[in-house]
């Protein structure tokens, strides 16, 4: 039986691969409570392997910290990635030109700009803006408590260890 959280995938109306062994559902859960500069957030994967359906989860942010949100790089404002499917966006790449990671390659995502430079995450409908904009799905330092520099609008891992065994998945 599949697990539920696939269940709730196809719910919202988008496509779960079922198929295989080691066909990723890369899911991307973002906490309500919206705090800026904390890893509330968790990634999971779901898959089927040898002995059947696997899923992992772990602590990340799916939103931008702090630094970002008072210094945006865009004049637009800080990336928020919108909730939704993104097939085929992400391919094994360097981020930022050092290690491995997921990388934004294979198509466009869409992103909220917050552009108001205060330390509150305002994912504003109207503000939606579709583009390459290099989201990532990457890691902060081996034990991060904090956002701050690591994510100005990627998917971030806050332990290096966590985000090692995502990508020998």
């Amino acid at each position: 039986m599949r697990p539920i959280l696939l269940d709730y995938v196809a719910s919202l109306g988008h496509t779960v691969f079922e198929r295989g062994q080691y066909n990723l559902n890369i899911i991307g859960i973002r906490s309500k409570d919206h705090k800026p500069n904390s890893f509330d957030d968790r990634m999971c994967v779901v898959f089927r392997d040898e002995q059947g359906w696997v899923t992992r989860t772990w602590e990340c942010t799916t939103e931008p910290g702090k630094y970002w949100l008072e210094n945006p790089t865009n004049v637009s404002g800080t990336a928020i990635l919108v909730p939704g499917q993104y097939r085929g966006v992400y391919k094994i790449g360097k981020h930022r030109g050092k290690y491995d990671a997921l990388v934004q390659k294979g198509g466009a995502v869409k992103v909220y700009r917050d552009d108001n430079k205060d330390d509150i995450i305002d994912a504003e409908v109207g503000t939606e803006e579709e583009g390459y904009f290099g989201i990532n799905i990457h890691k902060a330092g081996s034990n991060s408590t904090q956002v701050d520099k690591w994510s100005a609008g990627c998917q971030v891992f806050s332990h290096s260890a966590d985000f090692d065994e995502f990508m020998s998945i």
